[in-house]
């Protein structure tokens, strides 16, 4: 175990190479987690790593930052230097943005290797040139045999989640891998838990390994606001005009927005301006002078949105800011707490909104943990749905104005001008066109004619939430139509009936997210499913019913709480 260091580490501390400095120092990073202010020196000294660290607490980091901090800007070498398995093609795709993003700066090459994907175009990207390969052991494997990955460069190779790993049955894969990589290499492996599996593979495969153990911030649970907590998930190309008909909806007196880049947070407030919102931009590109006067018309009502980066917003207090809504999602857990943490201060009320694009889905579940909490998912208001709360405010403005005593003499400036016109007009007709002109004045007339469901497919979804052996379809979300297509389930079954359908928005994916996420039963236990209008059904092995049941008794799907039962028919 590391001993803790007596003073509090920086990044510039741990020695990093200023190209790395500069890119932590844009995105907000101020100092360095336990895991990374402990791993980080040991890895860039060459020397093995054993570490306990959960989700959530800055690992990918720990390793992906060492990694390019040894890397040679001038290797132009085909073969990578660095191999990283991880167990999920989500996972995959998140450290390899991880990759992309930090190693930005130097020119890093990456590529991101996973099944499900045509193999086609990463073998074209190997070919090409790589520095470091994120890959899933099967699909490592699979290039490997064909000759399109070669890892007799490789001098660090890392074990991410390995518990999962070996969970899933890829310790074959794993140890086939590690076998044909320089016996010099450095060996990284991380793992949430400690099995005596993990020590065994350790042994076998780490030289004299530093042991490092990090838990969780368990005071984030007690650091988040009391605020209502909402995610939906939709895809990039959609994500802005999700954005606005979700602000359409909330109707926000002040809300910050996040982007993760200053291109990002132009590119968003020009694209607010244009829909009619007071949007201004603050990161890290603005002067002084610049973000003291987008900071005063904020404070003083004239703008209404903030579009900001992290580094740009940090210190911002606002006294009646009421939404935060993420945009993109932060890099890191902690980083979504202290975001959220601008609202719902000296008990007022807040609500933090976020986007979550379907390759996310394991950082929110990261931020779940983290905040010892579920965040509801909901489907992206409807142009029917914003519709109905724009009258719902405009009602409540008027009937507020009725009941409030103060507010008489201001109406009776208007009683005779209402007098005469009721002489010769139908006094529903009256406060009918009333209505109107308030409505079309205030809530600014009907939103887009757009349609469209923006609220992420469940093709797409499901491709997010599957685990090896889950490979989800789509279903239907038309009439009721045929079960589910999924492999027959072997032995006796049951079929659960589960009380939310279509109307409630769910879809085959969710029921496999929560089944498998919930119950904690493999994919490959679910066999057909069916939904319905108002309820579902779904069909599963008979010994593993009632835990199923029970477990999903106490979970939400689509923010929604479900009642579950065994299917009498």
């Amino acid at each position: 175990m590391s001993d803790n260091m007596n003073a509090e580490p920086t990044f510039t501390s741990l020695g990093l190479r200023p190209e790395l400095l500069s890119t932590l120092s844009a995105l907000g990073y101020e100092e360095p987690t336990p895991i990374q202010a402990a791993a980080i020196p040991v890895l860039v000294g060459g020397a093995d790593l054993l570490g306990q660290a959960a989700t959530g607490t800055g690992k990918t980091a720990a390793f992906a930052l060492p990694i390019l901090e040894v890397l040679d800007p001038q290797r132009r070498g085909n073969g990578p230097a660095a191999l990283i398995l991880v167990p999920t093609r989500e996972l995959a795709l998140q450290v390899s943005q991880a990759f992309h993003t930090y190693g930005r700066e130097m020119g890093a090459r990456l590529v991101a290797i996973y099944g499900g994907a045509p193999a086609r175009h990463q073998i074209d990207a190997l070919r090409r040139g790589v520095d470091v390969v994120v890959a899933t052991p099967g699909r490592a494997l699979d290039l490997i045999g064909r000759g399109a990955l070669r890892l007799d460069g490789v001098r660090t190779v890392v074990l991410d989640e390995a518990d999962e790993m070996l969970e899933m049955g890829f310790i074959e894969d794993i140890e086939s891998i590690l076998a044909i990589t320089p016996k010099e290499r450095q060996t990284v492996l991380f793992s949430a838990t400690m099995p005596s599996r993990i020590d065994k593979l350790a042994s076998r495969h780490l030289r004299n390994p530093e042991r490092i153990s990090i838990k969780a911030t368990e005071s984030a649970h007690d650091e988040v606001p009391r605020v209502r907590q909402t995610a939906y998930i939709v895809t990039r190309q959609n994500k802005s005009a999700a954005l606005g008909r979700i602000l359409d909806a909330e109707d926000p007196v002040a809300s910050i927005v996040f982007c993760r880049t200053r291109g990002g947070v132009d590119d968003l407030t020009d694209l607010l301006t244009g829909r009619g919102y007071q949007a201004e931009a603050l990161h890290g590109g603005l002067t002084q002078d610049q973000r003291d006067r987008v900071m005063g018309r904020l404070r003083a009502g004239t703008t209404e949105l903030l579009v900001a980066t992290d580094v740009a917003a940090r210190g911002l207090d606002v006294d009646h800011l009421s939404h935060v809504v993420n945009y993109d999602l932060p890099m890191s857990p902690e980083a979504y707490v202290h975001r959220i943490g601008r609202v719902g201060r000296a008990g007022r009320e807040g609500v933090a909104l976020s986007l979550v694009e379907p390759r996310e889905r394991r950082m929110l579940t990261s931020i779940e943990k983290l905040i010892h909490g579920r965040i509801p998912v909901e489907p992206v208001p409807t142009i029917t749905d914003v519709r109905q709360m724009r009258l719902r405010r405009s009602r409540e403005a008027i009937e507020a104005l009725l009941d409030d005593p103060e507010a008489q003499d201001r109406l009776d400036t208007y009683r005779e001008v209402l007098d005469d016109m009721l002489m010769s007009r139908d006094a529903n007709e009256v406060a009918l066109a009333a209505f109107a002109l308030v409505h079309e004045e205030a809530q600014g007339g009907s939103p887009d004619e757009d349609e469209r469901d923006l609220t992420a497919s469940s093709a797409v979804d499901d491709q997010s939430r599957s685990t090896r052996g889950a490979k989800a379809s789509g279903g239907s979300r038309g009439s009721d139509g045929p079960p589910r297509k999924r492999d027959k389930l072997e032995g006796p079954t049951s079929k659960l009936f589960i009380s939310l359908g279509r109307k409630a928005g769910v879809t085959p994916g969710d029921l496999v997210g929560a089944i498998t996420g919930e119950a904690g039963v493999k994919g490959r236990d679910i066999g057909a499913i069916t939904v319905h209008e108002s309820f579902s059904l779904v069909e599963v092995p008979e010994d593993k019913a009632r835990k199923i049941a029970k477990a999903l008794n106490h979970c939400t799907i689509r923010g929604r709480k479900a009642g579950v039962r065994l299917d009498r028919d």
